[in-house]
């Protein structure tokens, strides 16, 4: 699954709907910090994208960036904290919370990791890697190993739903961002990630299972961001 873990076939359901929305706000509004007008702004610029695609409403974008750039009375509070530990049968997880209050984040996660093991700030982290991710469609007849190539990435791979993960050196992420847009490709998303130096083969179906189980649960957490694994595939 690469450096970070999606859920597949997630419910569309109207609350599914909302909860995916409500991180993409928090997104956005962080990166709105650094300003409101997106094409001045690479960061908000690909969380905009990713929230157009995900069909979120114009008024709650807009609210959202509003926020974040202060242009509202309600202030922004939101702070990066980050977990580390096992899943089921081993597999290293690292989980990135938005939140507002640790005091409620900090349990939750806890409640989560009842069928896995919590550890300690390094405890997984030593076997991944913390690069730059910027994730982005192509456009029509572009090879993605040519497009890293010419626009400073370290490596590509596929991310299986018709775009590619590009893996960039941490400084290099908004360079290596603006460079696939000058190249034609779209945006969606970048961010400073992590991504495993092990990847983790599970191949027993219901071993596997269970862990994606337990990895769905954390992200069903309203304050969990993103979800890095070394399962693979």
């Amino acid at each position: 699954m690469g450096a970070q873990w999606k859920a597949k076939g997630k419910s569309a359901n109207a609350t599914a709907k909302g909860r995916i929305f409500s991180k993409l706000a928090k997104e956005i509004a962080i990166a709105a910090r650094g300003g409101p007008d997106p094409s001045m702004n690479p960061r908000l610029r690909a969380a905009v994208e990713a929230a157009k695609k995900q069909s979120m409403p114009r008024e709650t974008l807009e609210r959202a960036i509003k926020k974040g750039a202060g242009l509202l009375d309600e202030p922004v509070n939101y702070e990066i904290v980050t977990y580390e530990g096992f899943g089921p049968h081993r597999v290293p997880v690292i989980v990135e919370c938005l939140t507002d209050n640790k005091n409620r984040t900090g349990p939750n996660i806890r409640t989560a990791f009842r069928k896995g093991q919590l550890g300690t700030s390094g405890t997984v982290s030593w076997d991944f890697s913390h690069v730059g991710l910027v994730d982005a469609s192509p456009p029509e007849g572009a090879d993605a190993e040519d497009a890293a190539i010419e626009a400073g990435a370290q490596d590509v791979e596929a991310d299986g739903e018709g775009g590619f993960r590009f893996y960039t050196e941490p400084t290099d992420l908004d360079a290596v961002s603006k460079a696939l847009t000058a190249l034609g490709w779209t945006v969606a998303g970048m961010r400073i990630g992590w991504r495993p130096k092990t990847p983790m083969k599970i191949e027993d179906p219901a071993a596997r299972s269970e862990v994606e189980a337990f990895l769905h649960e954390i992200d069903e957490d309203d304050d969990v961001q993103h979800i890095y694994t070394s399962l693979e595939g």
